[in-house]
């Protein structure tokens, strides 16, 4: 989550000596290694970007009464695809790990072009600088793709899946403007706070004197917000991803306070495994699956309870003119299938939107997420750009801008 996210790696904990022992079941170097760009199937017929991804027989329909479309057209036969590491494998990096040559298979449609980055910002220049069908952004880059008319909407009426993936996360505001559907969840993940010993008093111990570990993204600023939330009731805090400048001044004040040399601020989960192994931290922002690996080597790490947390959901989108708009919808069938699904968790330690994925490899994920029932989605704040008309709501906010100003200042 945020500009400073990485590709998730896969990781494995071994229980030694008495000591946690962690290695990286699929190192980053070589689960992110790009497949080659490959020529189209010699069958294949490119459709033109003007093309329509389906026909829909009768006259138009009224805007706010869309009709479900009859079908996804014929395979145009190839497909361009840009997301985070990790997030689609290819078996690149093991056997085990390829949900990509099923959808090949099933689809008719060969992913000629797969790139993959590892921040929100070399996603926007890979956007900029290429073209491509289908993206799956962050929170804060997919509010900026809507707003900017980057991304198409989608007809919701052609992804089998989408019904069965909780209301929650497909009415989430970062995915709809203007009664569209801009996104299809995918995967989705929460921010907790895990500590050893006695238990902290509230959210700000994160940020009080003893050594903590917080995630390095401008996003953890909403945490710092919903921290106050609980604590200054005077900020009248609502929404802490829509803040205003007196707001902002306040969140970045409670991170600063308590920041020094044994603060650590992590981008990969390694890094935080690697504090949090050495004690060299008692405090930790960190995920369900991190903190759930401890607890599976034996270490007695609690998550503090009772406390709304922030969260976020990457999707699916399609680009606002995609060269191949029927393959396009084929990939967000398969990527929101459970099957697509189970093996995403199960890779990046990530909860799948799509609840029937639950099982096999994916067991784990769904039980210390809390997706089988729902309940991990409750008191969950999910990740939206902060933007200056406050998500839309009106009023004097700081925009995201503002937010990797003040966070660039923190974390030097």
């Amino acid at each position: 989550m945020g500009t400073d996210r990485i590709g998730r790696t896969r990781l494995g904990v071994l229980l030694g000596t008495g000591c946690l022992v962690l290695a990286a079941c699929a190192p980053a170097t070589a689960a992110s290694a790009a497949p080659p760009e490959r020529a189209p199937s010699p069958s294949a017929t490119p459709a033109p970007s003007a093309t329509p991804a389906v026909s829909t027989p009768g006259p138009a329909t009224p805007k706010t009464t869309p009709r479900p479309s009859a079908s996804i057209g014929k395979s145009e036969g190839t497909l361009q695809v840009l997301t985070f590491h990790g997030h689609v494998e290819y078996g690149g990096a093991t056997s085990r790990a390829n949900w990509l040559a099923p959808f090949e298979k099933e689809s008719g449609c060969r992913v000629v072009k797969l790139d993959r980055v590892r921040t929100g910002e070399e996603m926007a220049a890979k956007l900029a600088d290429g073209a491509y069908d289908v993206v799956s952004p962050g929170p804060e880059l997919a509010g900026l793709l809507v707003a900017e008319g980057r991304v198409a909407p989608i007809d919701t009426g052609l992804v089998t899946a989408y019904r069965k993936i909780p209301k929650r996360l497909r009415e989430l505001p970062v995915l709809r403007r203007d009664g569209e559907v801009y996104g299809i969840p995918y995967l989705w993940g929460v921010n907790q706070i895990g500590y050893e010993g006695a238990a902290p008093q509230g959210p700000a111990a994160l940020y009080g004197p003893a050594p903590a570990a917080i995630r390095n993204t401008p996003l953890s600023i909403a945490d710092a917000a919903l921290a106050l939330r609980r604590t200054h009731p005077e900020l009248k805090i609502d929404d802490p991803f829509q803040l205003t400048p007196a707001q902002l001044d306040a969140a970045v004040e409670l991170l600063s306070a308590g920041d020094g040399p044994d603060r650590v601020y992590w981008r990969d989960s390694l890094d935080l495994i690697r504090a949090m192994s050495t004690r060299s931290v008692s405090v930790a922002q960190a995920t369900p699956y991190d903190l759930d690996l401890f607890r599976r080597a034996g270490r007695p790490v609690k998550t503090l309870g009772g406390v709304p947390e922030t969260g976020w959901a990457d999707s699916w989108m399609l680009t606002a003119r995609p060269a191949s708009p029927n393959c396009a919808y084929r990939w967000l069938n398969w990527m929101s299938s459970a099957q697509a699904q189970r093996a995403a968790a199960a890779w990046t330690g990530l909860a799948p939107a799509n609840p029937e994925a639950c099982g096999g490899r994916a067991g784990q994920m769904c039980e210390v997420y809390r997706v089988r029932d729902g309940a991990g989605l409750r008191d969950v704040f999910f990740a939206a750009r902060p933007t200056r008309d406050c998500g839309g709501l009106g009023g004097e906010c700081t925009d995201y801008a503002d937010w990797v100003e003040r966070w660039k200042s923190l974390v030097k």
